[in-house]
């Protein structure tokens, strides 16, 4: 018999809207899909750190450590699957519904169970094709964390739970449809200047790049001024670059967070090669090593 226990943990639940009409329209085609699409989403969820706990039917449930991390693979996830649609026809088109919910679940083997998982559920049931709905524990840990957009959606009734759960919308450009009026909580009726002046996110990483931006500045005014032949200044740039790359890298979704990682320090080693140049590319050793490990990294995500 399994072993019973309580942890926190941050649960990821997506579905697909009108599963029923694609199976009775092309099932052999549909299933495929669906099996390239889980494979996709599976790939970008263990990336961000995350492991698909089940699959039933359309569905999939995922839990993450990281509050951050479960949001950041949500949007990549809902980011790719709308390259994918681009090239099918309107109504051929496969897309997931995502919800996600901080909270505390009881863990039976490999499955978890409680109202941590039903309250995801339920925000996946309200997001728009295409689209992401949080919980508010998980909006109080990402709301200046990640680069994207939030609308506050009122409090969701959730079975087994005595109070509403207040909601967020991800706002992630124009992959989602917006959801229809009648399908929208009530409490949504709130002053439209109130709900954007609360979910409006606060952008950290760009005023990292713009102290790291009056840094270099000062550096290379500072080395201009002193001047003695010499351009000592290039060496703190190049980590101010290296940095504010990382920095970048956080923050992006299109590109695997981890290869661009190990690509952004291969550029700083050819960096520090080229200003300590003395007539060897000593570099070429590690950035092999780099590129060997992305190359093995990418041939496992296919």
């Amino acid at each position: 018999m399994s072993e019973t226990r309580r942890k926190l943990t941050t649960i990821f639940c997506a579905d697909v809207q009108d599963y029923t009409r694609l199976m009775g329209a092309d099932e052999e085609g549909t299933l495929a899909t669906l099996k390239r699409c889980r494979d996709a989403m599976a790939h970008l969820i263990e990336s961000h750190g995350g492991r698909v706990v089940n699959t039933w039917g359309d569905g999939l449930i995922a839990e993450f450590p990281s509050v951050v991390e479960a949001v950041r693979a949500a949007v990549d996830i809902q980011n790719e699957l709308a390259g994918f649609n681009a090239g099918r026809p309107s109504d051929g088109r496969m897309l997931f519904r995502i919800g996600i919910n901080l909270g505390d679940v009881i863990v039976e083997g490999d499955d978890i169970y409680g109202d941590g998982v039903n309250i995801a559920a339920r925000l996946q049931t309200s997001a728009s094709p295409g689209g992401i709905v949080i919980s508010s524990t998980v909006y109080d840990q990402v709301r200046n964390k990640v680069a994207v957009g939030f609308e506050f959606l009122g409090p969701l009734t959730v079975k087994n739970v005595e109070e509403g759960v207040p909601s967020y919308a991800v706002r992630i450009g124009e992959g989602g449809e917006e959801t229809p009026p009648a399908e929208r909580p009530a409490a949504r009726q709130q002053p439209a200047a109130a709900v954007t002046a609360e979910a409006r996110p606060v952008s950290g990483g760009r005023r990292l790049f713009a102290v790291l931006g009056v840094i270099a500045v000062v550096l290379i005014f500072i080395n201009l001024l002193s001047w003695q032949g010499v351009f000592w200044a290039r060496f703190p740039l190049l980590a101010i670059a290296v940095v504010a790359a990382l920095a970048w890298n956080r923050e992006q979704t299109r590109f695997d967070r981890r290869m661009a990682t190990l690509a952004i320090v291969a550029l700083g080693i050819i960096g520090i090669n080229v200003l300590t140049w003395s007539g060897t590319f000593w570099a070429v050793w590690p950035i092999l090593g780099i590129a060997a490990t992305i190359g093995l990294r990418w041939s496992l995500r296919r």
